[in-house]
């Protein structure tokens, strides 16, 4: 079912936004330092050869910036990029249908590649090692396998889950790259250059207030910084200011180190109803109502890194500081628990 009319202008609106302020060159691109060194130099390397890079894979946690860097990769060596996601290749022939539309020197990102079906991956496998495509034609004892030679292509992948790509799929890759949380510095960096592409200045402590909320993450300090800029200009006022920040938050049920409801709703659940742990993820996904994959990649991670959450071979455990977080007091202690805690 399409969307209406004004919610597909506002989609659109939105996907131009993203795009203006995706950087288009490793200077623009603030962080990650070590993989974009590295990187630089197996581009170097790949343009003095003239040949194609090798594949390249990219983990890490949501929204810190593999799109991007794909983007980037391809510009750096002027060449197309094609853009898919692992949901969207549900058939063989989807895939076939893309590798057979790629040109020489095209390079391909596949999003979320962990969801590819194994299947999938069995046929991906010749592609980025011979560069064929192994086409099966006919059923039973009368089948026989033909090879489509392919274009020398560079695929690039990005999964916030590399445990779930298989060691076959993993070993094809000749460079991968973890993609690491951003300091407040680096997010502070991002947002004033989003606020200048925006055209909205940016006091310091309204700067400093943001990144803090923005989870260490780019994409979430960017729509923030865009929120803050709706009521900017529906208050009639010409800057954000650090007032601005604190409305936008409080509209938004963010606190001052970024959790929202459904951060504290898990937190919750796991003092009220199995106090603080050790419980298991499924038991967690249930009682919160959310999704198994949606708190591993969306909602863990951050726990993890303020050190609000903590895993044991018995389960999740919400550790004190996140108990203190949320103004309840923590049980005696607990010999399970990591001691000395801090929130990073």
């Amino acid at each position: 079912m399409s969307l209406p009319p004004e919610e597909q202008d506002e989609a659109r609106e939105e996907n131009m936004l993203i795009q203006t302020l995706r950087p288009q060159s490793f200077k623009e691109y603030i962080g990650q330092e070590v993989t974009k060194n590295n990187l630089d130099v197996a581009i170097a390397a790949a343009k003095i050869r003239q040949e194609s890079l090798e594949h390249i894979l990219i983990h890490g946690p949501a929204g810190i910036g593999k799109t991007t860097l794909a983007y980037i990769i391809a510009k750096e060596m002027r060449a197309n990029l094609r853009v898919t996601s692992g949901p969207a290749i549900e058939k063989v022939g989807d895939l076939a249908a893309i590798l057979t539309n790629l040109e020489a020197g095209d390079f391909l990102f596949i999003d979320e590649v962990h969801r590819l079906s194994k299947l999938i991956e069995e046929v991906l496998y010749p592609a980025m090692e011979s560069r064929s495509l192994d086409i099966v034609l006919g059923k039973g004892t009368g089948a026989r396998t033909i090879q489509l030679p392919l274009p020398p292509f560079t695929l690039v992948a990005a999964t916030t889950r590399i445990g779930l790509l298989s060691a076959p799929l993993r070993s094809r890759f000749g460079s991968t790259f973890r993609l690491e949380f951003y300091t407040q510095k680096e997010i502070e960096d991002i947002l004033d250059r989003s606020a200048k592409i925006l055209n909205i200045p940016l006091t310091p402590k309204a700067r400093a207030r943001l990144a803090a909320a923005s989870r260490a993450t780019p994409r979430v300090a960017n729509r923030l910084l865009k929120r803050c800029r709706d009521l900017a200009q529906v208050e009639g006022r010409a800057s954000i200011d650090e007032e601005i920040v604190v409305k936008s938050l409080d509209m938004l049920e963010i606190d001052e180190v970024g959790l929202d409801a459904q951060d504290r709703k898990i937190l919750k659940v796991l003092i009220e109803r199995f106090n603080g742990g050790p419980a298991g993820i499924q038991a967690i996904a249930a009682s919160s109502a959310e999704e198994e994959e949606t708190i591993l990649e969306v909602f863990e991670p951050y726990l993890l890194r303020l050190g609000f959450l903590t895993r044991t071979p018995r389960g999740r455990m919400v550790t004190k500081i996140a108990w203190q977080h949320l103004g309840f007091n923590p049980p005696p202690e607990n010999p399970e628990e990591p001691q000395n805690e801090q929130l990073l």
